[in-house]
């Protein structure tokens, strides 16, 4: 016989791991009791010794499906002659300190009552469980209660509040846990403002069947959804919400739909139908199939995660366009009253129903790669938090700009927010800061440091400076990159320095210069810039951001300007110029501007390289979202290839060694003229980046002696050039990196800003 005094840290409240584990040491002949804690759970248990042994053993793999377990620690003791096993009250007297479960599709369990004519919650859209449901998205505050969440004003019937307090039941404290009698109500409103309360999910499929566009109300906010399977109902929809060629995400009824459209790997699915229910970024059958959801190879699916959306599908409509509903770039919507004022114009019908979201949450978004690389990381997995080998303060780091989070911390726990978007307006602006409030109430943090990005227009910096200064918290300024890098360590416990590769669009540098093709040496205490690409013009600042032909011309004059033959330089320049996307008189003032050198600010960001290939190329002149040219060049790059460009190298005055793309420039306009495919173009000029990296990579290891490589910034979205990066580093023997907790891109910058600050304050000290 022994015992062992168990403690375990991560999602284990809120999650029916009490009453699981009740049932579960049954199997084992174990006695002994669990409670919560302020820190997780806490077990004695006793029992033969192999039995308690295996207990230990299987606790990480026979769980309930909402638990995730961090940490275990478990000492032995000598047994004390338990006679049972019981749940004991929770250990008061220490502060809160408990994580809160993401929102969850709906089980398998609740599918099936769902489907159950006989059940007493068939076709109830609420229907949940203690393995599924609403978390994040409905929690006003802590302890999670149901007194706490949007749950509140619906009160119990009896036959629920029998299936609440039995243990046996799965429903055992659901804190959601309702029905037809007692629970939310849906109904459908028609345009005209009339409103359907009778099988109103019915009323809603009738309208997406005869190509209606409706809004539909689901966890985090509304969807704007119509059928996928014919182009003009898409179009339709493209033209109301004026968004001309950004992708729409799809949500299929099932993986039978999914592989119609999509090739699917059992990796793949697995992440599909995970119980986070990403969209999933996954490669098309046919790379010309729903050109007008998708116009490169990869379209981002998703399946049904609410009981509403199961509802949606029928024989006849297997596959819905299933896009946010958001205007200009500002947050989703989430409240019924705003839907019905801005999406008058847009929406001939609206799925709505009377439970409150607390908190805006969009869905997050992946690539299947390494069994899930974060391009957004939102719905289903936030607030789940980064956990840290050791302690650190309290801490609100602000992030970036675009695609922005902000993050908090508290001892061992990161915790980045959901993705919040662009701070570009006042509405995304109120958001940031309306979930700053509630994410510090839920995990009780009081920020001792601030920190931000060094660019001092950001929205994110203009708060932390207002916050700093009226209650009086130390500020910290962090560079853009420098970020990035120690948030890939972070995601991936590294605290020794090393070698960043960082290729994003745009950050200001400590000079400032717009940075964004760097190459760091550092940790969190500080870093050195060992190189770079040679600065872009951008002629008209701003503008080539979007009208990023203007930056194809820029590498062709700068390319040309002193070697090579004009004659070549000028046929691409004319290809460039004569198509409709670039104005008549456009090219010739553009020439001008870069030759006197007026409006035509440097930058040396990856992602304005990728934009000008791009143009010089022909896919993208003209973006229409944020990366398109890098988007669409990817996606027209050919596999097998194995050639690059040539690259040349040289130091600047400050020792920053730069990587000099004119000759890689000039190759592309040759085989442009030869009319070499625009696919193998594609495929040599990524080559020749990777190639770029590893010479880079190869020049800081003889310099610094690093050899483990972190891999950050939106350009590592790319995954022909994270998986092509990866392998030429690993062949010279680097160890390397990428991120899997947080994203890559503007994203998990805020990860990196709150480790910086944390070191600079400890140096202080």
């Amino acid at each position: 016989m022994t015992g062992f005094h168990i403690k375990i840290r991560g999602i284990v409240q809120g999650v029916g791991f009490r009453p699981f584990i009740h049932r579960q040491v049954k199997a084992y002949e174990i006695k002994g009791w669990i409670r919560n804690t302020s820190f997780g759970a806490e077990l004695k248990v006793e029992g033969e010794t192999d039995n308690v042994s295996a207990f230990i053993r299987d606790l990480r793999i026979r769980k309930p499906p909402l638990a995730v377990i961090e940490k275990i620690h478990a000492d032995e003791y000598e047994p004390c002659g338990f006679s049972d096993f019981e749940i004991i009250p929770s250990f008061a007297g220490e502060e809160a300190d408990t994580l809160i479960s993401p929102d969850i599709c709906t089980c398998d369990d609740c599918l099936k009552e769902l489907s159950d004519p006989s059940d007493r919650r068939y076709r109830y859209p609420f229907i949940n469980c203690t393995n599924c449901g609403p978390r994040f998205t409905i929690i006003k505050n802590v302890p999670y209660d149901r007194k706490s969440t949007t749950m509140a004003p619906f009160v119990m019937c009896p036959a629920c509040e029998n299936e609440y307090t039995d243990i046996e039941d799965r429903r055992y404290h659901a804190q959601p846990d309702c029905c037809p009698a007692c629970g939310p109500r849906l109904y459908y409103r028609n345009a005209d403002g009339s409103c359907i309360y009778d099988e109103p999910a019915g009323a809603a499929l009738e309208a997406l069947r005869k190509g209606k566009i409706i809004a539909v109300k689901g966890l985090g906010g509304f969807h704007l959804a119509c059928r996928a399977d014919t182009p003009a109902f898409s179009h339709i929809l493209r033209e109301r919400k004026k968004r001309d060629r950004r992708p729409f995400a799809l949500m299929c009824a099932d993986t039978v739909a999914v592989r119609k459209i999509c090739l699917l790997s059992e990796e793949e699915e697995q992440l599909l139908s995970s119980p986070a229910r990403p969209i999933v970024l996954l490669r098309k059958r046919e790379k010309a199939s729903f050109s007008h959801i998708s116009e490169n190879d990869r379209i981002g699916i998703m399946l049904p995660y609410t009981p509403v959306h199961f509802l949606l599908f029928s024989e006849e409509i297997k596959t819905l366009v299933m896009t946010s509903a958001n205007l200009s770039d500002r947050p989703v919507i989430y409240k019924n009253e705003e839907a019905l004022t801005e999406l008058s114009g847009i929406c001939d019908g609206f799925l709505m129903h009377d439970r409150e979201i607390e908190v805006r949450c969009d869905d997050s978004v992946m690539w299947p790669e390494g069994g899930g690389y974060f391009m957004r990381r939102s719905r289903g997995y936030a607030p789940y938090p980064v956990t840290l080998e050791s302690p650190v303060p309290m801490m609100l780091a602000c992030g970036a700009e675009q695609k922005a989070t902000f993050s908090l911390s508290k001892k061992e726990h990161v915790f980045p927010s959901q993705h919040i978007g662009d701070l570009k307006n006042i509405e995304s602006y109120e958001n940031f800061r309306q979930q700053i409030v509630h994410f510090e109430k839920l995990f009780s943090i009081k920020p001792e440091v601030i920190a931000c990005d060094l660019h001092p227009d950001y929205l994110s910096s203009v708060y932390a400076e207002e916050r700093s200064a009226a209650e009086g918290i130390p500020l910290v300024r962090v560079q853009h990159h420098h970020a990035h890098m120690v948030s890939c360590m972070t995601d991936n416990d590294l605290t020794d320095p090393v070698i960043g590769i960082i290729w994003d669009g745009t950050g200001l540098g400590e000079d400032g210069t717009v940075w964004g093709g760097e190459f760091l040496a550092g940790d969190a205490a500080g870093y050195e810039r060992h190189g770079s690409i040679r600065p872009v013009k951008l002629p008209g600042g701003d503008k080539a951001i979007k009208e990023i032909w203007r930056v194809g011309l820029s590498l062709l004059e700068d390319a040309f300007a002193q070697d090579g033959d004009e004659g070549i330089c000028e046929a691409v320049r004319n290809r460039i110029t004569e198509d409709a996307a670039v104005p008549e008189t456009g090219a010739g003032t553009v020439r001008k501007m870069l030759a006197a050198d007026v409006n035509c600010p440097p930058s040396s960001g990856m992602g304005r390289l990728f934009d000008g290939v791009s143009a010089i190329l022909g896919i993208c002149r003209s973006a229409d979202y944020e990366g398109e040219g890098a988007i669409l060049l990817e996606a027209a790059a050919g596999e097998g290839c194995m050639t690059e460009y040539e690259a040349g190298f040289y130091e600047d005055e400050n020792g920053v060694r730069r990587f000099d793309w004119r000759p890689m420039i000039r190759g592309l306009a040759s085989d442009i003229l030869a009319d070499i495919p625009v696919s193998l173009c594609a495929a040599k000029f990524m080559n020749t980046l990777t190639a770029v990296a590893a010479d880079q990579c190869i020049y800081i290891r003889r310099k610094t002696g690093l050899d483990a490589v972190v891999l950050s910034g939106g350009t590592f979205q790319n995954m022909y050039l994270l998986k092509a990066v990866t392998e030429a580093l690993r062949a010279e023997g680097l160890t390397v990196y990428h991120h899997h907790r947080v994203s890559t891109n503007d994203e998990g910058i805020s990860l990196g800003q709150l480790m910086i600050a944390g070191r600079r304050m400890r140096e202080k000290r």
